[in-house]
């Protein structure tokens, strides 16, 4: 049980909140325990929510990449919750476990990866293990994969996502599903 209570879901009765919460349901990202205890303070939970499903269900980098990105994350974080949730869009478009923990260990050594995916998986956990590393050079070696927008968007996608995680796992959430 998590140190925060969640709400009841009959207890909710903000209609953006409930669609919300009932897109994260369909997503696989968050399930709903999360939002209900978020939900102790809509206006902030429904703010948090919208922005992890612009950040990491739409824009213009590759969704699968980004899952992959989001569990390296919570992974990194420390993070049961958000490690244990998988994207049912990415999973339908071919993502599979190996993959995601592959790009939790050696991904610039893992044929399976582009250079373009290398770099992205290689930002995320530079930018929070070794942020000094993360300089010119290494923005220079991005743009020959990516443009600035969606450089823009992996690193706003990265600094949100793990943060929440980090959130997450002080709250000590568990997944609801039994299967990851």
């Amino acid at each position: 049980m998590p140190y925060i209570e969640p709400l009841k879901a009959e207890e909710i009765r903000d209609p953006e909140l409930l669609e919300l919460i009932r897109r994260g349901e369909a997503l696989g990202v968050p399930d709903t325990l999360f939002p209900r205890i978020l939900a102790r303070a809509p206006a902030h939970a429904k703010a948090l929510l919208r922005a992890l499903f612009v950040s990491h269900a739409e824009g213009n980098v590759d969704h699968r990449l980004k899952e992959i990105i989001r569990v390296q994350l919570a992974r990194i974080a420390g993070d049961p919750y958000f490690a244990g949730l998988r994207s049912k869009q990415a999973q339908e478009a071919g993502l599979d476990e190996e993959t995601i923990g592959a790009g939790s260990k050696k991904p610039e050594d893992d044929p399976r990866f582009t250079p373009a995916e290398k770099w992205a998986l290689r930002y995320a956990r530079e930018m929070y293990l070794n942020p000094e590393r993360v300089d010119a050079a290494f923005y220079d070696e991005g743009k020959k994969h990516y443009t600035e927008a969606q450089i823009m968007e992996l690193g706003a996608f990265i600094a949100f996502h793990y943060g929440m995680q980090a959130f997450a796992r002080t709250l000590g959430a568990r997944p609801l599903r039994a299967d990851k």
